[in-house]
């Protein structure tokens, strides 16, 4: 790649928000280098390019750095307009709709899903029947979306089939840590279909965490919570 058109992302294996950067560079078909950071000990670079929030996904493009993954997938579907799909669709209306629900996914339902893995007993209940009813309320809403999602291809994913991915693809990994179903069919039968379809996906398939390792990182994550919550 030419020096004055590189890209490096700095992330984290397990990130749901790099994750999402990750699969949007791989479907616009943009080569990258990756950097993987260590939250615990955050490297120089890493300080320098988020002085704000010092935390990942950091895209450098040409020196540059862009922060915040929603923000960073709107600046790779406009600045790479030749290649790959458009991650926004160009109306108007259209456009407006996926942020509004890209924007429910990041700011209710993951906030929620992470009280599920991080909470057990009453809290933990209370945690799945605000889930559930959130997710019921984003079955609904991408009714809208049902043409959309019929027919599901590397040549059409956008940015709200990438933002549910990385929120919801590994949904078997957060199930067999929970110990019960969160994208369930009958519960949820256009999520789970459209997750489905995305889940075939080669690019998509590549890109997952290895199942076992995410499986002992929100264990990790869960056990920590549960033992902080005990003190």
């Amino acid at each position: 790649m030419a020096e004055e058109n590189k890209v490096t992302l700095h992330g984290l294996w397990a990130s749901p928000f790099v994750k999402r950067v990750e699969l949007a560079l791989k479907v616009k078909g943009i080569p990258y280098d990756y950097v993987e950071e260590d939250l615990k000990n955050k490297s120089p670079l890493l300080l320098k390019y988020n002085p704000v929030h010092k935390k990942v996904p950091v895209l450098v493009h040409n020196g540059t750095p862009i922060c915040e993954s929603l923000v960073i997938l709107e600046y790779i579907d406009e600045t790479w307009t030749d290649v790959g799909p458009r991650l926004l669709p160009q109306d108007p209306y259209k456009r407006a709709q996926v942020r509004f629900w890209s924007s429910f996914l990041q700011q209710q339902l993951l906030h929620t899903l992470f009280a599920v893995i991080k909470s057990d007993g009453e809290a933990q209940e209370n945690a799945v029947k605000e889930l559930f009813e959130k997710l019921k309320v984003l079955e609904e809403g991408i009714k809208s979306f049902a043409d959309g999602i019929s027919v599901i291809d590397h040549e059409n994913v956008g940015l709200l089939d990438i933002v549910l991915l990385s929120m919801f693809g590994p949904y078997k990994v957060q199930e067999q840590v929970i110990g019960f179903k969160v994208i369930d069919p009958e519960k949820f039968p256009l999520l789970f279909s459209w997750l489905s379809a995305l889940l075939e996906l080669p690019v998509v398939k590549e890109g997952l965490p290895p199942h076992e390792k995410l499986v002992g990182f929100l264990k990790y994550i869960r056990q920590n919570a549960l033992n902080s919550a005990a003190v």
